[in-house]
């Protein structure tokens, strides 16, 4: 199918814009009509270069499985609560997969399948849920666990944002001020103390020499900082070793680097004592869970945890040996396995793992707020004492 970009009228009157894909203009005014769209023009699509389809929010997931949970557990046909979600939703890019959705449904497939079509919005954990709760007939409570999983997952976030976003602004404030002031205060100081003749301090001469360097040369410290982000950048996408090498790297990072595995960790915690207590085989949740841990380095682990599994040994032996866990999590599993509730020792492990991740993330927010600004104000002092201190024998000699 190709990608057509379209205008299209509402029944309020209100004019859209959007894309989505169609075999021809025919089948785009069909897909238009079954949004509830008019379709003013319509015509092929320009390719993105370098970028996907805009992205889907967290949000707008979380609130599918809400509704679509509250209208199936209600009783209503999935195909019109769907078309329901469909005509509701204000994100354009999102309307436009939840009809894709429709239309599978209505060409006969179920709903994980149809979901499956949408990959770049629902994962393969997501599907592998919904088909689990298709086959169990308990849909409603699947999408419920979904919506739960989702809301902690975007909190997770918000915590991660708090983290990064202040240090991010007081590193960039600064060192803007520091790159301003040696590249116009400094020179013009510079010449002031040529100027008097005199003997310069160590540090005011590194300043001046430092200064001196950037005014010259700034085009290739910009260009050098750009291609060297860029082709890093690029080697870890087309070398599997360099990946592997830039995964262990975060996570060996002293402090933020456990923080970054035990993030890992939660969520993966999460999306296993979901998928085994909605039935679903642990070999299947551990090679699921394998495309979704965002780190190669425990891709490994999980990939020899299920080589474990399948030669015989119990989940607890298998983790162990893989040297995910640690011990307390160990004795959680090992104990949840000998008295036949491994799902609630999963949600425990799940538990666990989400209060220590926002405990972290709260203990290194605390730490790291003061340490960046005494650091920062460390260098502000130093460029501030490499020019008052001869500014000042300038001052002195001169009332003398």
């Amino acid at each position: 199918m190709a990608i057509f970009a379209y205008r299209a009228m509402d029944s309020s009157g209100r004019i859209l814009r959007g894309e989505t894909e169609a075999l021809n203009l025919i089948d785009l005014e069909m897909r238009l009509q079954r949004m509830q769209l008019d379709l003013i023009t319509g015509k092929p699509a320009r390719l993105h270069v370098g970028f996907g389809a805009p992205k889907i929010p967290l949000r707008e997931r979380i609130h599918f499985c809400f509704h679509l949970e509250q209208l199936t557990r209600s009783g209503v046909p999935l195909v019109e609560a769907l078309s329901d979600l469909r005509d509701s939703t204000e994100n354009q890019r999102f309307r436009q997969v939840i009809a894709g959705v429709v239309e599978s449904i209505e060409g006969g497939r179920s709903l994980s399948q149809a979901l499956g079509e949408q990959g770049q919005v629902f994962d393969p954990v997501f599907c592998a849920l919904i088909r689990a709760g298709e086959s169990s007939g308990n849909l409603p409570d699947v999408l419920r666990e979904l919506n739960e999983s989702l809301k902690r997952e975007d909190e997770l976030r918000s915590f991660l944002a708090k983290l990064i976003i202040y240090p991010s602004i007081v590193l960039l404030v600064t060192l803007s001020a520091v790159a301003t002031s040696m590249i116009f205060v400094v020179p013009q100081l510079s010449r002031l103390f040529q100027s008097t003749g005199q003997t310069l301090p160590l540090q005011t001469r590194l300043l001046i020499n430092i200064s001196s360097f950037l005014v010259n040369y700034w085009p290739l410290v910009l260009l050098a900082i750009v291609a060297g982000t860029i082709g890093t950048a690029v080697w870890i996408r087309v070398s599997p070793r360099a990946a592997l090498r830039w995964d262990r790297l975060k996570l060996a990072v002293p402090i933020v680097g456990d923080v970054y595995r035990k993030i890992i960790l939660s969520r993966f915690a999460t999306l296993f004592a979901l998928m085994y207590s909605s039935g679903i085989a642990i070999i299947d949740t551990i090679r699921v869970a394998q495309d979704i841990v965002g780190n190669r380095e425990m891709r490994d682990a999980l990939i020899r945890v299920e080589q474990a599994i399948a030669e015989g040994q119990n989940v607890t032996a298998a983790f162990s040996s893989a040297r995910l866990f640690p011990p307390l999590v160990i004795r959680m599993l090992r104990v949840g396995e000998h008295t036949g509730s491994l799902d609630h020792a999963l949600k425990g492990v799940s538990y666990f793992y989400e209060r220590d991740v926002k405990e972290s993330v709260e203990r290194l927010q605390t730490l790291l707020e003061p340490a960046l600004t005494i650091v920062l104000g460390a260098l502000m002092l130093w460029v501030a004492m490499s020019v008052l201190g001869p500014v000042y024998d300038i001052i002195t000699k001169m009332k003398t």
